[in-house]
């Protein structure tokens, strides 16, 4: 039998998560917040899938900007969407959260008539439904008339096609009706009709998981022994309860008298940060291994560690792990219990889950500030108007198509830079003061780089540095100072970073010079998403260059070759030697493509449109001298 194309279906809740950014203090007092997708089911979706399974989503969201951004952070994660129904009517629910310390947790529920809660029987699809190996459920979706009847459609679709099932019980009080909308953090209140509701479900499925609370409204008995097995009493289901920083146990046939008796796996001793969302973290570990037949100690190991890395960090999805970080951090272990501040598992995390594929990179660059400011009849103005016609060239060359991108700056493209948003091109965006050597920012950043708090999330932030190995200590300590601020700020605000180096520009260079470069910045603990170098003469120079970065970051998104105003055969050979190397995705060049259109057009002595035709010429032809360089390094 050939594979199914889905693993596993989640269907239910579907929320955006507003997520106070200060740690500390009450919601109230909250001034800003991070905004991530959320919900039990979406979250399980986004989970599982950076895990490796392929999944899939239920659920409805609102035909407006927060629906969107469900949709689109979905399909970045690698989740298929086609069960993810636009609402023409509802808004897409929204949560908002809180750090208060360790044990509280403030949330308010935004979810009157949601979209999500508009869910019904029509939005089950028997094909889509038999496409997957398995389907899970959460408890919030069985509380309402027909919400519950699109679950129980979906539960008994599956069963008709052979598909396994999971139920996470996912108890809210408030959810279910019974806490005002201020008591979203209550976990438990004791109901014979939610009890009753559970357990008229209960035989739909073969996996059961929920806290020992979870489990009391579920058997109907706070006492956790009688609690599991009123549930056994109803269901054949394999039961796994989770016990906090005691792991979970599972019980697959008769529940005995101790938790300690069930099949456990190893829990992990960290600090805990923020607990909301850690359930579904654990639950993504745990159907992965159930997913894959691993042995329960298996499985449990690997939701004990997901969840873990929940407790550990900021927000719910954003905090999971992706697989190879999770064997990363099996083999290794816990290094430091707080592990949002461990270094190297924070590398793997951010290198591991960065969304969207640019294994190609055709890049107009038109960040220059100084050169073209120099340009007879230059003014601010029309520079910001010739930016542009760059952009429409770049949108015209890529035609919608990916692998295309452009690098312009905010002080004199700030238009087109907002125009290219959205419009799947890669953006890049300088921060260099235009040939400050020690170097120096641009002054919209602030001394404290708190300007990147006003960044798409979009943007990669491109710092250029003239930098060599036979720099006086004074000058090397300033530029490094700043390019590692730099790059912690970046992280701090989610955004990619792209360091360029120019070394010929200051001194002789040979073919180990980049490699000093590069690897001092990793020594540095500078771990750059892009790198863009020079165009090299030598093969052993590349070499040597992508040897030192391979070695330091084998998950680097990789190298972008520069122009440096070359000729286009020049830059034709350079792409011959540079597409040998994998780690070199394409090019980033400017003056090339845009230096004899500027200057005729910043003198009035062509249009607009002949600016643009000339520039789509001009990077159309170097796109496909990349392309064919690429093609041949593969034969």
């Amino acid at each position: 039998m050939s594979p199914k194309p889905l693993d596993v279906i989640t269907i239910g809740r579907s929320s955006v998560d507003l997520y106070g950014a200060q740690v500390g203090g009450r919601l109230e007092d909250m001034g800003s917040f991070q905004k991530y997708i959320g919900g039990s089911p979406t979250n399980m979706a986004a989970g599982t899938a950076r895990l490796g399974l392929k999944s899939a989503l239920i659920t409805r969201v609102g035909n407006e900007h927060m629906g969107r951004f469900i949709r689109e952070e979905l399909a970045k994660e690698g989740v298929d969407v086609r069960g993810v129904k636009t609402d023409p009517e509802r808004l897409t629910a929204l949560v908002l959260l809180g750090i208060r310390d360790d044990k509280q947790f403030p949330l308010i529920f935004y979810r009157e008539n949601c979209a999500d809660m508009a869910l019904c029987e029509d939005d089950i699809d028997e094909g889509f439904i038999a496409e997957a190996r398995s389907v899970v459920a959460t408890g919030t979706h069985l509380s309402n008339p027909r919400t519950e009847a699109a679950v129980l459609k979906a539960l008994t679709l599956a069963r008709k096609h052979g598909l396994q099932t999971a139920l996470d019980i996912d108890y809210r009080p408030n959810l279910w009706g019974l806490a005002g909308h201020g008591d979203g953090e209550s976990r438990f209140i004791e109901s014979a009709k939610v009890t009753a509701k559970l357990q008229s479900t209960l035989h739909y499925f073969d996996l059961i998981v929920g806290t020992e609370e979870e489990f009391h409204i579920a058997g109907g008995t706070t006492d956790t022994i009688a609690a599991l097995r009123a549930v056994r009493a109803v269901s054949k289901a394999t039961l796994v309860c989770k016990r906090g920083p005691m792991g979970a146990v599972a019980f697959t046939s008769a529940v005995p008298d101790s938790l300690d008796d069930g099949e456990s796996g190893p829990g992990f001793p960290i600090e805990v940060f923020n607990v909301l969302g850690a359930g579904d973290g654990f639950m993504s570990g745990l159907l992965k291994g159930w997913l894959d037949g691993e042995p329960w100690p298996v499985a449990l190991k690997y939701a004990n560690a997901c969840g873990a890395f929940a407790v550990s960090r900021h927000g719910c999805t954003p905090a999971y792990p992706s697989w190879e970080e999770l064997q990363f951090f099996l083999k290794r272990g816990v290094v430091e219990k707080a592990l949002r501040k461990d270094a190297a598992l924070e590398q793997v995390h951010w290198a591991t889950n960065r969304h969207k594929d640019w294994s190609t990179m055709r890049v107009f660059a038109f960040d220059h500030r100084m050169q073209l400011e120099q340009m007879e009849g230059a003014t601010p103005a029309k520079i910001g108007a010739f930016k542009e016609l760059c952009l429409k060239a770049a949108l015209q060359v890529a035609n919608g198509q990916p692998g295309y991108g452009v690098l312009c700056d905010s002080r004199l493209g700030r238009d087109a830079l907002f125009q290219a948003a959205g419009t799947g091109l890669w953006i890049g965006r300088p921060v260099e003061w235009p040939g400050s050597r020690p170097l120096t920012l641009e002054p919209e950043l602030g001394p404290d780089f708190g300007g990147l708090q006003e960044w798409p999330l979009e943007h990669v932030v491109k710092v250029l540095c003239f930098t060599h190995p036979d720099d006086d200590a004074a000058t090397k300590a300033a530029q490094e100072d700043t390019v590692r601020r730099l790059f912690h700020a970046c992280r701090r605000n989610r955004l990619e970073m792209l360091l360029e180096i120019i070394p010929s520009k200051v001194g002789p260079v040979d073919d180990e010079t980049n490699a000093q470069i590069i690897q001092r910045f990793y020594d540095l603990g500078i771990y750059p998403d892009w790198w863009k170098l020079e165009p090299f003469t030598t093969a052993k120079a590349w070499e040597n260059a992508c040897a030192a970065i391979a070695k330091n970051d084998p998950h680097v998104r990789g190298v972008v070759v520069l122009g440096l105003d070359a000729a286009e055969a020049d830059l034709a050979a350079s792409f011959r030697l540079a597409a040998r190397q994998p780690l070199v995705k394409g090019f980033a060049v400017g003056r090339t493509i845009f230096a004899d259109a500027a200057r005729a057009w910043l003198k009035g002595e062509i249009t607009d449109a002949a600016a643009v035709s000339v520039m789509v010429e001009k990077y159309a032809r170097l796109c496909a001298l990349w392309d064919a360089a690429r093609e041949g390094a593969s034969k």
